[in-house]
């Protein structure tokens, strides 16, 4: 399995929910929704889930096995990483234009 392409969208309200991603594996399926959360412990990722008739929320989409969430995860969070410090650096750029 191949990630070929992760598309970050943030998430500008304030909250514990940092963005929103869509992946694409072996450019043949894309999973939407995936969450980026920042938990007591940093950030991590939430797969997309719906809420059960009982009320708890179930994942519709997951890895099967810890060593490929933690792949996933991984790819993920330095794709936002990435995201976080062009948008910042894009911000300083145009803030530095107004002078």
């Amino acid at each position: 399995m191949n990630i070929t392409d992760v598309r970050v969208r943030k998430v500008s309200k304030d909250g514990k929910m940092k963005a929103v991603v869509s992946i694409t594996i072996d450019d043949e399926f894309v999973v939407h929704d995936i969450k980026v959360i920042e938990g007591e412990k940093g950030l991590f990722i939430a797969m997309p889930s719906r809420k059960a008739a009982d009320g708890e929320y179930r994942d519709i989409a997951h890895p099967i096995n810890s060593d490929t969430r933690s792949e996933i995860q991984e790819i993920i969070l330095t794709k936002y990483a990435e995201t976080v410090e062009r948008e910042e650096a894009e911000s300083e750029a145009d803030s530095g234009d107004l002078m």
